[in-house]
């Protein structure tokens, strides 16, 4: 069955590669040796105030590892191997990445990562990963600095300049305000969008007025950095944060201070827990995303993807689900064609470099530039309309 909420469902165009996903797979080098298992790790906030984006990641990764071993496997050079998806919580917490980073890189039955999800468990564990010479692929990771200076790192959407900058032309083309406050989580995320906003606001000649800062899980009540806001004299507010503070911020706008400016989320905004935690308030509020897919854009191979994840958790996955699916999808494309050796995955992932050689998969063509940056996927702009996502206008390309 196909469920699509009205609007749209945040997936999909099923990899065409479908079939390159039951591919070849010689064992060999570091990445686990001869073994019949591809052991991959993937690491996210299956824990803590991110667990919602944690567990979309690991179903959308278990699906993948499904699908692979129901059809029998892997080929990897005439060798059918089966495929683990070992899942590791990192908590969204700096710490713990770094000590999961270590386990992690130092076993060497797994060939390559599929994470962080936060930016700052990504720039954590990425010297772990770089110095030992093992593969981060990070279906999440916005932070602009995430892949420089990282050989092994890859990520497959944009980085927050672009975020930032589309966020920051949308408010002055589409919205039309001349004054905007940020409302920030003081993390990589959060810095970065908040910065990478504010310079392109200025250029557009929006007056920033305000920027407010709090610390995830720790600030609790919003009220007074939304009185800040208004204060300033803003006439919308920018959010760059995830889900949970989002709610908070939201609903103090809306009910506690009776404001009706627009509000505007990054892409931490965009899972279905921010609408059921702000409830009414989430109304109108936009958010960010770097996927998105009207119903009537679908079709049997998008249908495929959106049941088969419906079917297996009994709810429909989300853009960081279809990221998950697509960064598992590629990492296995190359082993199928280099096998489990940790540097030949790198080398085979760093040599899709333009559309025509990269991957084809739900949320588009992912390649790379030569610092496993991904410029090929653009920003959509959603609004929640009768709590649901729904797409909005959109920027003209």
């Amino acid at each position: 069955m196909f469920r699509l909420s009205r609007g749209f469902r945040s997936l999909l165009i099923v990899p065409a590669l479908m079939a390159a996903a039951v591919l070849p797979a010689c064992g060999g080098g570091s990445g686990g040796g001869d073994t019949e298992t591809i052991r991959i790790a993937v690491c996210g906030p299956m824990t803590g105030s991110a667990a919602a984006f944690g567990e979309m990641i690991k179903n959308a990764a278990k699906l993948k590892e499904k699908e692979i071993n129901d059809a029998g496997g892997l080929s990897v050079r005439g060798k059918m191997m089966m495929v683990e998806a070992v899942i590791y919580d990192d908590k969204g917490d700096t710490t713990e990445a770094t000590n999961v980073a270590r386990r992690v890189a130092s076993d060497d039955s797994i060939t390559l990562v599929i994470g962080h999800f936060n930016s700052t468990c990504s720039l954590a564990a990425k010297e772990e990963y770089n110095e030992v010479g093992i593969v981060e692929f990070s279906p999440g990771s916005t932070n602009v600095a995430v892949c420089k200076n990282g050989p092994y790192t890859f990520r497959n959407l944009y980085s927050d300049d672009y975020q930032g900058q589309q966020i920051a032309t949308y408010f002055a083309e589409i919205i039309g305000v001349k004054t905007v406050a940020v409302i920030f989580d003081n993390d990589d995320y959060g810095k970065g969008l908040m910065q990478s906003f504010s310079a392109k606001a200025k250029e557009l000649g929006i007056d920033v007025v305000a920027t407010v800062s709090y610390l995830r899980e720790r600030t609790q009540d919003f009220k007074p950095l939304v009185q800040q806001a208004k204060d300033a004299g803003a006439e919308g507010i920018f959010m760059a944060g995830l889900y949970n503070e989002a709610a908070l911020i939201v609903k103090a706008a809306r009910q506690d201070l009776q404001l009706t400016i627009p509000l505007f989320g990054g892409d931490g905004v965009m899972s279905p827990t921010f609408i059921k935690n702000a409830g009414t308030s989430a109304e109108g509020v936009y958010v960010a995303t770097p996927f998105l897919v009207h119903e009537e854009s679908g079709g049997e191979l998008v249908r495929a993807f959106v049941d088969a994840y419906s079917a297996t958790y009994g709810k429909d996955p989300d853009t960081w689900a279809a990221l998950t699916y697509d960064a598992m999808g590629m990492a296995l494309d190359a082993v199928s064609k280099v096998g489990t050796d940790r540097s030949a995955v790198r080398d085979q992932l760093a040599s899709a470099v333009d559309a025509a050689s990269g991957y084809t998969g739900v949320t588009g063509i992912t390649f790379f530039d030569e610092e496993g940056d991904c410029f090929s996927k653009p920003l959509f702009v959603t609004t929640v309309n009768d709590g649901v996502f729904t797409p909005a206008q959109q920027l003209s390309k």
